[in-house]
């Protein structure tokens, strides 16, 4: 432990990935459950609705890039292994897969709420006084458990394909426009690459992620703050 510390890089990355794996663990297995729900058993036959993060992580796409990238940016682009899902078993393709994916998102929400109720017991149960490492820890993870949930639920909410928020758009569009919208989910990682690195490169002062994302973010975020303080009975600055 020597050398493990709040100023530490050790330390850094161990209170992002750590709430960043369940973060995205939750928000696969979500969508999993939702189809379950809607008729779709795809990923429960694949064993996909396990909380064991194992079966989810991209070591890539969930560990490397995200942990970078929310160390010199505070923004959290990454990817885990999808839970498989298969419209066509849907009762109602359309209309269901709007709810799979919100469900991600949604769970997001949630749990970053969670984090915030968390984050205000543990205040109240060490107090005032020194809290000590392992509180300092734990307390540092609650707040970046916060902020990554936040983050991912209103990225992932972005309406460019293969977000969650193309499948919302996609199942509010006229079907026509919805197929020819659907056609662009081939190119989508490529667009999210021109859209959050090239266009910014090209055009100095374009910032999709702090134009879109990072308002509603904030703005949650405090608000989830003022739970915490509520629960807590400390200000919290």
């Amino acid at each position: 432990m020597n050398g493990f510390n709040p100023d530490s890089t050790m330390w850094q990355v161990a209170t992002v990935i750590i709430p960043l794996v369940i973060a995205i663990v939750f928000h696969e297995v979500s969508h999993g459950l939702v189809a379950r729900m809607f008729g779709d058993p795809t990923a429960h036959e694949q064993r996909r609705l396990s909380l064991n993060p194992i079966r989810h992580v991209d070591p890539v796409g969930t560990l490397l890039v995200p942990g970078f990238l929310w160390l010199t940016t505070h923004t959290a682009f990454g990817w885990a292994k999808p839970v498989p899902v298969d419209a066509r078993r849907l009762r109602n393709p359309r209309r269901d897969m709007m709810f799979v994916a919100a469900a991600g998102p949604g769970s997001n929400i949630v749990l970053a709420l969670a984090g915030a109720i968390g984050l205000g017991l543990l205040v109240r149960a060490v107090g005032p006084a020194d809290p000590g490492m392992t509180a300092l820890f734990l307390r540092d993870n609650m707040a970046n458990f916060i902020a990554i949930n936040l983050f991912l639920a209103f990225f992932n909410l972005l309406p460019i394909p293969p977000f969650d928020g193309s499948h919302i758009v996609e199942g509010l569009l006229p079907r026509d426009a919805a197929r020819a919208y659907a056609r662009t989910r081939q190119a989508g990682f490529a667009i999210i690459l021109i859209l959050l690195f090239v266009v910014p490169w090209l055009i100095p002062g374009f910032d999709l992620i702090g134009a879109v994302v990072i308002p509603p973010v904030q703005w949650l975020f405090n608000h989830f703050l003022q739970v915490t303080q509520a629960v807590s009975g400390v200000r919290i600055t």
